[in-house]
């Protein structure tokens, strides 16, 4: 008999995936309780979400109605059930098109909550003012790294940030003033950081890089900063072990993974044997999260790279079958754990035509 591990520290308490989709599932497409964006389409759908669909396997039934969170009343997303809680609506990027909308009540924080907990065991300091050099609304970042300050004892700063702006000037080869724009950021930052005691920061690996070559702000954090987390475009294994042990040796670091759809998937702490500088985890089972073969829709093996797709199962929105356009390296679940891991974040070359530019975010 194999024995059973018990799930580390920073994984969530395990839970029977299986029974939280069915008990999702009830939630939106019973009359009373769900959606209209669900309820209306239910009888499109060639099979009875409630009697057809038993497990996660069963989610690939479902046609990808992502496209659809672009111009659809928001109203129509939130669920009769929770209709007595106030709702948030955040966007996408819109990288590759319009924004898409969702709406969020609990969901999020709960995924925050947890996110906070694996901070914890990185090491990341409580009581400590953070820095947030990151998109605010409509991007669901801003409130997430607010919420994470706030959850462990510390005031939140922040600088203004209009990621869709930068993508914009570089889709149309204006390099100059995107630089002039990076250049805004950094002198908002330095604003704060002359007066403030700031000990974490939340960055871009772009923007980060264009800090470091700027000494006097530069030598200003590196001094009293104890923590430094890193998300919103790819980073190369290289670029992040100078931010390590070059430049931030005395900081705690750490990255989040994650999108207005998915939510966070935070790296979880390095393994013994790993061979991935950081590997995300995904707040399992309300984020679901595949690395599959795009022409086959399979699973790729271990250790291979493969496209990202999503299933959000929360109380607040249900949405399956999301192919994502980030791809990621599938690793093996940690030990005491038995949820995959994410490596090696990268974007597609281009989507639907698209071609995909990560800007500052």
């Amino acid at each position: 008999m194999t024995e059973l591990l018990s799930p580390a520290p920073w994984a969530p308490a395990p839970v029977d995936a299986d029974a939280h989709l069915r008990d999702i599932l009830r939630r939106h497409f019973d009359p009373d309780t769900g959606s209209h964006f669900w309820l209306s389409r239910a009888h499109t759908l060639g099979f009875d979400p409630l009697r057809d669909i038993r497990t996660l396997a069963d989610l690939r039934r479902f046609p990808d109605l992502s496209d659809e969170l672009r111009t659809v009343p928001v109203e129509d997303l939130i669920p009769a059930g929770q209709a007595d809680r106030p709702f948030e609506v955040f966007e996408s990027g819109g990288t590759v098109g319009a924004p898409k909308r969702v709406v969020d009540s609990v969901s999020r924080t709960l995924n925050v909550d947890w996110v906070s907990t694996v901070l914890d065991s990185h090491g990341f300091p409580r009581n400590a003012n953070w820095l947030h050099v990151g998109p605010g609304g409509p991007h669901v970042v801003g409130r997430t790294i607010r919420h994470l300050a706030q959850q462990r004892g510390g005031l939140c700063f922040t600088v203004d940030f209009d990621p869709r702006w930068v993508k914009r000037l570089l889709a149309a080869g204006r390099t100059e003033p995107a630089a002039e724009y990076r250049d805004h950021l950094l002198d908002q930052v330095e604003q704060i950081v002359r007066s403030q005691d700031i000990k974490v920061l939340f960055i871009t690996p772009p923007v980060l890089e264009a800090l470091c070559a700027r000494p006097e702000l530069y030598e200003r954090l590196a001094v009293g900063l104890e923590a430094l987390m890193w998300a919103g475009t790819s980073i190369s294994p290289e670029s992040l072990r100078q931010i390590e042990e070059t430049f931030f040796p005395r900081a705690r670091v750490a990255a989040i993974y994650g999108n207005t759809l998915m939510g966070i998937a935070p790296q979880r702490p390095r393994q013994e044997g790993d061979t991935h500088a950081a590997v995300f985890r995904p707040f399992h089972p309300q984020s679901v999260v595949e690395v599959v073969d795009s022409a086959t829709g399979e699973a790729v093996p271990y250790g291979e790279r493969g496209q990202v797709l999503v299933h959000l199962l929360s109380r607040d929105m249900f949405l399956p079958n999301v192919l994502e356009r980030d791809t990621a390296v599938r690793v093996r679940p940690a030990a005491g754990d038995t949820v995959d891991g994410l490596a090696d974040i990268a974007p597609l070359p281009s989507q639907g035509g698209t071609r995909i530019i990560e800007g500052v975010y």
